[in-house]
């Protein structure tokens, strides 16, 4: 018996940690789409490596030639990961869309430990080869925090730019990946007092009080958290059945069957903490919350230690990447945190956390200069506020989950919820609500029948694919 239930245990943990790291199409109608194509590819690599190695121009010069070598070179990257990396957590649009992502960041992490071993200069000589203007740029020493006292409407509005609406809208991406009022809350407050700690060394993050507290706190902060977490909330209050475009009679159907496959096949309620919380998931939920503050100061000290620009395309493409890979590491990191029967880390977390400590080790490495005036009391307060800060939100967000679960507790007794099947309270304390979604052709929100909904399940399986 005891072997049996050893075994058991075994393909468990082997089956969650497959959920987040290699997640699986189901029910697939439109195999084209799906499957591998390998000898496609293979003959198309072969017949445009051939192509461009006989009857590319032969006098292109020394640049080109290594310009183009490392676009080839990335594009054999990205086609070997489609072949070889796995899915992670998601499967919309396409797996394939999220092994690139995986295999860009992999791309992006072996740059980082190349650089790692280059001296300043020559890392400055490889951005000038790329971009020659980059020679005229200087570091980011713009000062935000001038004539505080003068408040007017006129100036509040010159500051909403550009950099104003990308900070909104990523804060609502934030939300989305995190889906937590709380852990968005103190993520925003203790970044706002992480600038006030590091302004002596980058004085850019020296701003007015209406800026800091009007400005980005409240309007972008607050209201990109509220449209991520009212989003959020949507999707939770959905139920789908997704259908098979081949069984959809209609185009108009069909033509929304294919726009709505770029939306979630599915919607996980977070429940990040709750009364039965252990001392280990209260850890990891802190040491989140300081890997995300680690991976903030980097984009700004990369930027001002390699004289990099705001709207330069290395400062923009690497927010995209981050944000891209954002997503399956946030999932695959609380299948960890939440869930004890998850041993192991997915590997998209694991590149990602490399990432973050290497470009880390880069801005030390090549900012002695700069770290050398680094107020170490100013530091150690700040680092004591972030503890401080964090614990007390975990607090917080504890004993809320536990006054909501018994408020759940008693509303839920033999009842149901909002037409859905309703879950064991066991199964909803374990953090994994998810929302199965149901798509009728012409109809894509539509309340399902708890019991046919039931039925319906045991008979198609849980999602249909496209």
């Amino acid at each position: 018996m005891a072997a049996r239930t050893g075994h058991r245990r075994q393909v468990s943990i082997h089956y969650d940690f497959r959920a987040i790291n290699e997640q699986k199409v189901e029910d697939i109608t439109l195999e084209f789409f799906y499957k591998p194509h390998t000898i496609t590819l293979l003959t198309a690599c072969v017949l445009g490596s051939l192509y461009i190695a006989f009857l590319r121009n032969e006098e292109a010069n020394t640049d080109d030639n290594i310009w183009d070598g490392l676009l080839c070179l990335i594009f054999f990257f990205i086609i070997i990961s489609v072949l070889a990396f796995p899915n992670g957590p998601f499967t919309r649009p396409h797996p394939a869309l999220w092994r690139i992502v995986f295999g860009l960041s992999v791309l992006y992490l072996l740059l980082l430990v190349f650089l790692l071993f280059q001296k300043l200069s020559d890392m400055k000589k490889m951005m000038y080869w790329l971009d020659p203007e980059l020679r005229k740029v200087g570091p980011d020493t713009k000062e935000y925090a001038v004539n505080c006292s003068q408040v007017t409407w006129e100036r509040l509005w010159g500051h909403c730019d550009i950099f104003m609406f990308a900070h909104f809208w990523g804060w609502a991406m934030k939300a989305l990946i995190v889906r937590s009022f709380g852990l968005c809350w103190t993520i925003s407050v203790t970044w706002e007092v992480t600038e006030l700690a590091f302004m002596h060394l980058l004085p850019n993050f020296a701003e007015c009080w209406w800026d800091q507290l009007l400005l980005d706190v409240l309007l972008c902060n607050g209201g990109g958290i509220w449209l991520g977490m009212f989003v959020c909330r949507r999707f939770e209050m959905r139920c789908y059945r997704w259908e098979s475009i081949k069984d959809i009679r209609s185009t108009k159907g069909k033509i929304r069957r294919a726009v709505m496959q770029f939306t979630p096949a599915s919607w996980s309620h977070t429940r990040w903490l709750d009364p039965k919380s252990s001392k280990m998931r209260l850890m990891a939920v802190y040491l989140l919350l300081v890997i995300w503050q680690i991976s903030e100061l980097n984009t700004f000290f990369l930027k001002h230690i390699l004289h990099i620009p705001n709207h330069h395309y290395l400062t923009w493409g690497r927010i995209l990447l981050i944000g891209l890979v954002s997503a399956p590491t946030i999932r695959q990191y609380y299948a960890y945190a939440t869930d004890t029967a998850c041993k192991r880390v997915g590997t998209q977390c694991w590149v990602v956390g490399a990432i973050t400590f290497i470009e880390a080790i880069i801005c030390l490495k090549f900012g002695r200069t700069l770290f050398a005036q680094t107020q170490l009391p100013l530091v150690f307060l700040w680092l004591v506020f972030q503890m401080a800060m964090t614990f007390l939100c975990l607090y917080a967000m504890v004993y809320i989950a536990g006054q909501r679960a018994k408020e759940e507790t008693a509303k839920l007794n033999g009842s149901h919820t909002n037409g859905c099947v309703t879950r064991s309270e066991d199964e909803r304390m374990a953090g994994y609500d998810s929302v199965d979604s149901d798509f009728v052709p012409d109809s894509p929100v539509k309340r399902v029948n708890p019991v046919r909904s039931t039925r319906l399940r045991t008979r198609t399986g849980k999602l249909n694919g496209i």
